[in-house]
């Protein structure tokens, strides 16, 4: 691929996943065939920040753990209203870096 295409969709699409992750999958765009950036370029992000505040404000009811693809987690945190409250407040540490893998693992089968 264009190394101009993949700086633009690093540049746009940077904060969707951990900074360590960015190189690796810079280098492994650039490698690619032109044929797989329509497919790249339409694949559906969750925005980190997003989650964060989904959780702060919901996420006892499980709704931010659903939102992410973890329906069975969800659907676990709000049978035990967020784990009496303690599996919220730990998920407000960690929610980012969750929403960041999910969109590491929805983008992994288009850079091999």
């Amino acid at each position: 691929m264009e190394a101009q295409k993949v700086d633009m969709f690093i540049l746009t699409s940077g904060k969707f996943f951990e900074s360590y992750q960015i190189n690796a999958i810079r280098e492994r765009l650039i490698t690619q065939e032109d044929s797989k950036w329509a497919m790249i370029s339409t694949v559906q992000l969750k925005d980190p920040t997003i989650s964060l505040i989904i959780s702060i404000l919901v996420g006892h009811f499980g709704v931010d753990r659903m939102i992410i693809g973890d329906v069975g987690l969800g659907i676990a945190k709000l049978l035990t209203c967020g784990g009496l409250g303690i599996w919220t407040i730990v998920d407000w540490f960690l929610i980012m870096g969750v929403t960041r893998q999910k969109n590491m693992e929805k983008i992994q089968p288009y850079l091999y």
